[in-house]
């Protein structure tokens, strides 16, 4: 079996966003409706701009399925734009602040920023939602569930998120940004209405739990082997994405070791447990049986209403930066974007680990290394 891998294509205004997934074993069961469940949640937030009232995700699979079920051949997966205009769309010679645009220009010798911002914006995050929807469903079939959650936006903090994953998810639905405290929904709506009003922007914290996963997936040998620098990578490889923590993540640095480690005890059976999670369910770079949890940060959004100061690369005068269609926050939405890309990279540590062509090979050998792992100190 090929290692699992993601690869996207297409430009926020063309034709589509496509993404072809290579890796998936044969024999899971996977229908449309289920990575457009996806895409409607990232649709879904309050704060959200124009677009999201334009376009209506629906993934359409071209290949790699029979009827219902993965062949183990590549997935190839495309969501339409409805908003197909790049051709008409103006030059953009004004770069602005916080984004790809002036970079990119010269990286590419251009004075049109278009070329640069059509493809760095977060429109392309469809497509990697549509390929992380495919390893959700894979982790799903192998007894593993993963989530995504707002747990910060502005100075608006929620109540830690406590309890069995089912109810987390099932308060987060219950969100319009997709946060399980209902009383920080409240506060976070008059933080959104509040910039909207001064023509500013808003950025949030994200949290991505993940129950199921079996102790020892990752790896210490190699850095590259290692999950939290792995996840770390996949997340801040989103847009605007500026910092990850792992756990308790930086707060540890400030505390000393008798409150940063998780202690191990008798489980009673045999085994072991740990009393808390604090280093987020990686410990060496590997999972130790624990949820693993993981948090990004998401800055403001770089395109205001009350516009930046830049530079006109024609003329080399001070102007303001151009201005395009944006939300006044999308953390809500990118909460869906960091659960995919989290699942994405715990499915690919679950396929080194086992191995295998179908998903029947993949689930024998995942649940013989459970077996092996809770009966290692019961010989």
């Amino acid at each position: 079996m090929a290692a699992l891998r993601l690869t996207t294509a297409g430009e926020s205004h063309g034709p589509a966003l496509v993404a072809i997934v290579d890796g998936v074993p044969a024999g899971l069961e996977l229908e449309p409706s289920w990575i457009d469940a996806y895409l409607v949640r990232r649709q879904k937030g309050y704060g959200s701009g124009g677009r999201m009232r334009i376009e209506s995700d629906r993934v359409e699979i071209l290949a790699g399925l029979r009827g219902t079920t993965t062949l183990g051949s590549p997935l190839a997966l495309r969501v339409p734009n409805k908003d197909h205009t790049i051709d008409r769309l103006p030059a953009v010679h004004r770069p602005r602040p916080g984004h790809a645009d002036l970079p990119g220009m010269l990286k590419y010798g251009t004075d049109d920023a278009r070329n640069i911002l059509e493809r760095a914006s977060a429109r392309e995050t469809a497509a990697r939602v549509a390929g992380g929807a495919v390893a959700a469903r894979l982790l799903d079939a192998l007894g593993i569930r993963v989530a995504g959650y707002l747990v910060e936006l502005g100075d608006v903090a929620a109540a830690p998120v406590v309890g069995e994953l089912d109810d987390v998810v099932r308060r987060r639905e219950l969100s319009a940004f997709q946060c399980p405290d209902p009383e920080a929904t409240e506060a976070m709506t008059a933080a959104v209405d509040a910039a909207r009003e001064s023509g500013d922007t808003l950025g949030g914290i994200i949290e991505v739990r993940a129950h199921g996963l079996p102790p020892g997936l990752g790896g210490f040998a190699q850095p590259e082997d290692r999950l939290d620098g792995r996840l770390a990578g996949a997340l801040c490889r989103i847009q605007a994405m500026k910092g990850v923590e792992v756990g308790q993540g930086f707060a540890s640095a400030r505390l000393p070791g008798s409150e940063v480690h998780d202690e191990i005890v008798p489980d009673g059976e045999g085994g072991t447990r740990r009393p808390t999670n604090r280093s987020g369910g990686i410990e060496g770079g590997m999972t130790n049986g624990e949820d693993v949890v993981v948090r990004v940060a998401m800055k403001p959004l770089a395109s205001l209403r009350r516009s930046l100061r830049s530079v006109d690369v024609r003329t080399g005068e001070e102007v303001d930066a151009a201005r395009q269609r944006s939300d006044v926050c999308a953390a809500p939405r990118a909460s869906v974007v960091a659960e995919c890309v989290v699942a994405f990279e715990l499915a690919r540590v679950v396929l080194e680990k086992t191995g295998g062509d179908s998903l029947a090979e993949v689930h024998t050998r995942l649940e013989a290394h459970r077996r092996a792992c809770d009966e290692l100190f019961r010989a």
